[in-house]
């Protein structure tokens, strides 16, 4: 545990110079990524930005199907069970094949991986989806605004245009 946390705790007292390299000038500037513009890494307020309307998205898509009941706790049980299945299946299923959710895709930035892969895979989709569902893990960010998620699956977020 010590391991995970020293480099984590090491960018907060020192600015990420505990390994005796300078500390970055800009989020991404140690994975390659431009300052600003394309492929440059995105921001935390984008990326919660898109979650929230990945999560009314899913919420709209299963009141299609089982209309909320406010009055019936059991039906809101439900339907606040499909609703997590539905933002589950429009954040894995897109990840996997063209790395964006459909929020991603509105606000212009999209998971990549830092192999070069053109594609981020099932398994990747599927660890950073059920580790954003357990929240801690995106809002721990290193300087290069990569959370736990991204750094578990070799990835980070980056800006589309």
């Amino acid at each position: 545990m010590a391991r995970w946390t020293g480099e984590w705790l090491s960018t907060l007292s020192d600015g990420g110079a505990a390994d005796g390299r300078e500390p970055s000038r800009w989020p991404g500037e140690r994975l390659g990524l431009p300052e600003r513009g394309p492929r440059s890494a995105a921001g935390g307020g984008r990326r919660f930005g898109t979650l929230l309307v990945d999560l009314v998205l899913a919420s709209l898509l299963t009141a299609l199907f089982f209309p909320p009941d406010y009055t019936d706790p059991d039906m809101m049980r439900a339907y606040n069970l499909w609703s997590l299945v539905m933002w589950a299946v429009i954040t894995v299923v897109p990840v996997t094949f063209s790395g964006f959710t459909p929020g991603m895709a509105l606000s212009g930035i999209r998971v990549a991986r830092l192999d070069g892969t053109a594609t981020v895979g099932l398994w990747r989709a599927v660890v950073r989806c059920v580790l954003t569902f357990l929240i801690v893990p995106p809002a721990v960010r290193d300087q290069d605004g990569r959370g736990w998620h991204d750094r578990v699956t070799g990835t980070v977020v980056v800006m589309m245009r």
